[in-house]
């Protein structure tokens, strides 16, 4: 790679326009479903599609303009920034819900169970509601449902998740020390636990809808189970997918001990999904 030659400014492209009518129709789609909108699902669908292909297009540019010995020192660090601002992003999305669960755990709950000055608001509203968690809300809505447990499948994937953690870590080292073999089976590794976490997480919501009639209507403790955890399933399956484009790319014969950014952000990406989802059992499931 050219170390010499001025920063690369790509020429103009159409892929963040194609991006931006593929999130509207996503959005859009998934609004008027939400509202009973009988073809919100297919514009929904139509917008994942776009999406899909937005992402294939200019990642491939990307990927094909590296490989060409377009990027140098300076393009890494913009990377380099770029990636560590989504990631902080990232962090203060998961942050909102966090704050979500904390307020509901220990300011709402109280204050409609009557703690401190709010005796005759208990009284007057909701003088038969306990302040207690997990809780459905006052008026239990959405019926008796059963608390997901911490043991089990929860446990299963936290293991899961932090042995992907390691074996990514060993894909890293192998590659900067140019071991190829032994980095793309740590990756098949990493990408395999991955998609195993996100069948697994399907399989609980599965059983928790059908067995223990935990929903996302079940009051404040289903809706906060289930954005978190599915927010957070939803970045393991993007994961697990730039894992896998990572992986082909090793197979093919792309990066070098000093010029791996590509993977390096991956990786970065994936140990910030295991911490926010240590984060989750401890919080969501076991306090």
């Amino acid at each position: 790679m050219d170390q010499t030659h001025g920063y690369y400014v790509p020429h103009s492209s159409n892929w963040p326009f194609v991006g931006a009518i593929g999130l509207f129709l996503l959005m859009f789609g998934v609004s008027t479903a939400l509202n009973g909108a009988g073809f919100g699902s297919w514009v929904a669908w139509i917008g994942v599609a776009v999406v899909l292909f937005m992402m294939v297009g200019w990642f491939g540019n990307v990927i094909s303009e590296s490989e060409a010995g377009m990027y140098n020192l300076a393009e890494d660090r913009s990377f380099r920034m770029g990636m560590t601002w989504f990631i902080i992003s990232e962090v203060m999305f998961f942050a909102a819900f966090f704050g979500a669960l904390f307020y509901a755990r220990q300011m709402a709950i109280p204050w409609l169970g009557g703690e401190g000055n709010n005796f005759f608001t208990h009284l007057f509203l909701y003088p038969e509601f306990s302040a207690e968690w997990p809780t459905n809300g006052p008026n239990a809505l959405g019926g008796d449902y059963q608390v997901m447990a911490a043991t089990g499948l929860p446990l299963i994937n936290t293991l899961i998740l932090l042995t992907s953690g390691v074996t990514i870590t060993i894909a890293h080292h192998a590659l900067k020390e140019n071991n190829r073999s032994l980095t793309a089976w740590m990756l098949f590794a990493t990408l395999s636990l991955g998609f195993i976490f996100v069948g697994l997480q399907a399989y609980e919501y599965y059983h928790a809808y059908h067995a223990m009639n935990l929903k996302l209507s079940t009051g404040i403790y289903g809706s906060t189970f289930f954005m978190l955890t599915g927010f957070h399933g939803m970045h393991v399956t993007l994961g697990a997918i730039m894992l896998t484009v990572i992986w082909i790319r090793v197979l093919k014969g792309h990066f070098t001990p000093s010029h791996h950014f590509a993977f390096e952000g991956v990786a970065w990406y994936w140990h910030f999904v295991d911490v926010v989802w240590l984060g989750l059992y401890i919080f969501v499931y076991w306090l």
